[in-house]
């Protein structure tokens, strides 16, 4: 990757392609569930969204793996995908604007808190 496609984020959307690609050859109900998954997931992202690249990887290949195996998809994610979304992200240390939001508030009262000493 050079420099130009790390600004624009062109190496980013080659790959976001080829996982939409791989995904159309899914079963229907596996394509939603990829709708979904992507719904729920970008709440996770960094600025760029570069942090969600492996794990959307991770993500299409545990669908074509379970399509191949013949799963129902509530098999695979127990009929929550938000949940799974949330569990897997927090897994890979990505945090909600939520998360970071809380963080950035905590921090701020602590450094007020130890200014009033």
């Amino acid at each position: 990757m050079n420099f130009l496609e790390k600004i624009t984020g062109s190496d980013m959307t080659k790959e976001f392609k080829t996982y939409e690609a791989r995904v159309k050859r899914l079963p229907t109900d596996y394509q939603k569930a990829w709708e979904e998954i992507k719904s729920n997931i970008w709440i996770y992202s960094n600025f760029s969204g570069r942090n969600l690249m492996s794990i959307l990887e991770g993500v299409v290949g545990l669908l074509e793996i379970s399509s191949a195996d013949e799963q129902q998809i509530e098999e695979v994610f127990g009929g929550d995908i938000k949940g799974f979304c949330s569990s897997l992200a927090s897994e890979e240390g990505a945090k909600s604007y939520r998360d970071k939001w809380r963080d950035n508030l905590n921090k701020n009262i602590a450094k007020k808190l130890g200014g009033l000493k």
